[in-house]
């Protein structure tokens, strides 16, 4: 459902574009493809000549039709193949306009179209800022409630906003919108280089305690775009909030700008950051996520953190301490060789396997690590046993050959292919002369394996049997 200025209701999804206008043209063929939700179709109708702008059977843009449906991609293709997001509608509104007030992100960010800041005059982006901050304040149910005059509880549900984000649409009195109108509020202030305040987007971003919400994703994204050190500054003081909340979302900052921004000055900034936060912060989840990111900086005191939390109660917190001792990998100390060697015999069998693969490179400990690795390609975990057998399939000097070899024949039975997968790939690595049985038990690989590592190096394998000569 979409609506209008005043409240007006413009249209409901469903009810648009009833009919094709009994055209077999370009225009109906258009019209056909976006009531299917086919975004493919239309571009190519778009390429064809087709009129990115063609009305549907009530008069209005195609456009409105696929932000009537919550179709991000057909909005998409249209937008461009050149529909006019700012086409002002008999109603006053725009395309733009009622993507704005559906409350779907996708769906924004696809009609968004290009320089909006340059483009709309003040006083209309001012009008999308307050539709945006006016439903986003007073909430979509009471909104609807105002809207409609219906009473009564509203009805919610959880709905794949994107391929990865979140959002809930809410139902009541016969109109329907999604809740992202935080995350389209966010998108508009930063669209018009509005810089809102850090604290003011880490509460809207907090406001749903959940990463893959569109609010959260979305004021994450924009908090990276914004590159100063005053905004890194605002956002990492929220580490110290007494919530545990917003300490998740400067978690999730920092992994996300990590990402985009190489800086040398903002890596010393967060390792010094880390160093601190690592040893204050009580939360087991979140220590976890913080000792990941401090094992990403190469510093003197990692050994020392990693000795810290190698036996704490949290077995999240323990996965993460093996990577904090093997900095530099070699030469490990007798400290941390002990805390290594009692992390293989851990009761979490990830625990088992970071401290293995964290000491492949230490010639002491690799006798320790075969053993525990080998044990391991038995757990009832295939995702362990797969894990196992890509680090058993790494160069093991030192280590029985023999022993290794025939642990990853043994896996050539299992139920999962990717653990026979990994087994083959092992041979093949080592040419052992089982990995022509070994290949016929993987069986055939689906789609997605088309780039992998381990599927190539059995090809080659094959190949280079088939023309000794060429090898």
């Amino acid at each position: 459902m979409t609506f209008g200025e005043g409240g007006k209701t413009l249209f409901a999804a469903g009810d648009v574009d009833s009919g094709d206008l009994g055209e077999s043209g370009l225009g109906g063929r258009l019209r056909a493809a976006v009531r299917a939700g086919d975004a493919e179709a239309v571009r190519d109708l778009v390429d064809e000549g087709a009129d990115p702008d063609t009305r549907d059977a009530d008069g209005l843009p195609l456009l409105c039709a696929a932000v009537a449906a919550y179709d991000g991609p057909v909005a998409q293709a249209l937008v461009e193949g050149g529909a006019d997001p700012d086409r002002e509608l008999p109603d006053g509104t725009t395309p733009l306009w009622r993507a704005v007030d559906g409350g779907s992100l996708a769906v924004f960010s696809a009609v968004l179209g290009e320089e909006p800041r340059l483009r709309l005059p003040e006083a209309a982006r001012e009008r999308l800022l307050a539709l945006a901050r006016s439903w986003y304040e007073t909430g979509a149910a009471e909104e609807l409630r105002r809207r409609t005059g219906a009473s009564g509880p509203a009805a919610t549900v959880r709905v794949q906003d994107d391929e990865y984000r979140w959002v809930d649409q809410v139902s009541l009195g016969g109109l329907a919108v999604r809740a992202g109108h935080g995350a389209v509020l966010t998108s508009l202030e930063w669209a018009f280089r509005i810089l809102a305040p850090v604290d003011e987007l880490v509460a809207r971003a907090v406001r749903r305690a959940d990463e893959d919400h569109v609010d959260w994703s979305e004021v994450c994204w924009t908090l990276t775009r914004r590159r100063s050190f005053e905004t890194w500054s605002a956002v990492v003081a929220h580490r110290r909030a007494p919530d545990r909340v917003p300490r998740r979302f400067v978690v999730d900052y920092l992994r996300t700008r990590g990402l985009v921004d190489s800086s040398r000055y903002y890596e010393q900034q967060e390792s010094e950051l880390l160093a601190a936060w690592v040893t204050e912060e009580t939360d087991g989840a979140i220590l976890a996520q913080v000792l990941e990111m401090f094992a990403w900086h190469d510093r003197p005191d990692e050994e020392a953190v990693g000795l810290r939390y190698a036996a704490h109660p949290d077995v999240r917190v323990r996965r993460e301490v093996p990577y904090t001792l093997c900095a530099g990998y070699l030469p490990h100390t007798p400290a941390a060789r002990a805390a290594l060697r009692t992390l293989m015999g851990d009761p979490d069998p990830e625990v088992r396997l970071a401290a293995c693969s964290a000491s492949t490179r230490d010639a002491d400990l690799l006798p320790d690590s075969t053993r525990t690795l080998l044990a391991l390609t038995g757990a009832p975990e295939a995702g362990v046993r797969v894990a196992a057998a890509a680090e058993l399939s790494r160069p093991r000097d030192r280590t029985p050959a023999a022993a290794v070899a025939d642990g990853l024949a043994a896996l050539l039975g299992d139920d999962s292919q990717l653990v026979r997968l990994e087994a083959a790939y092992g041979l093949a690595l080592r040419d052992d002369p089982r990995t022509a049985e070994a290949i016929e038990r993987v069986g055939p690989l689906g789609d997605g394996f088309e780039h992998d590592h381990r599927a190539n190096e059995l090809w080659q394998w094959k190949w280079r049997k088939a023309h000794p000569a060429d090898g």
